[in-house]
């Protein structure tokens, strides 16, 4: 299992937008095969400060992810909305085990 948690922080102006972009593409994600789980937070004392937290069951899913209209759509929807660009980070799952999710 594959963790991945993409930090986003957005323009002011585009919170809500980006919220119903973020939304809608986690929505889809989940019906993906590999993907096991897909998070979406929002910074409680910095609203324009979002994670995307993405749990992937193979090294793989990632790319397949990457491949997919509704990612394709959130990508370019979301990019004018950025105040930076996104960041992420990779984990390996260490608890809970592949069968916990």
């Amino acid at each position: 299992m594959l963790m991945v948690h993409v930090h986003a922080r957005v323009k002011p102006e585009a919170i809500e937008a980006f919220k119903r972009a973020t939304l809608e593409n986690a929505r889809a994600s989940l019906k993906e095969a590999g993907i096991a789980r897909f998070d979406v937070g929002q910074q409680m004392d910095d609203p324009t400060s979002f994670v995307l937290v993405e749990v992937y069951r193979d090294a793989e899913a990632p790319a397949r992810h990457k491949e997919t209209t509704h990612y394709a759509a959130w990508r370019d929807t979301v990019a004018s909305m950025m105040a930076a660009p996104r960041a992420s980070v990779k984990y390996e799952s260490v608890f809970p085990a592949e069968d916990g999710w």
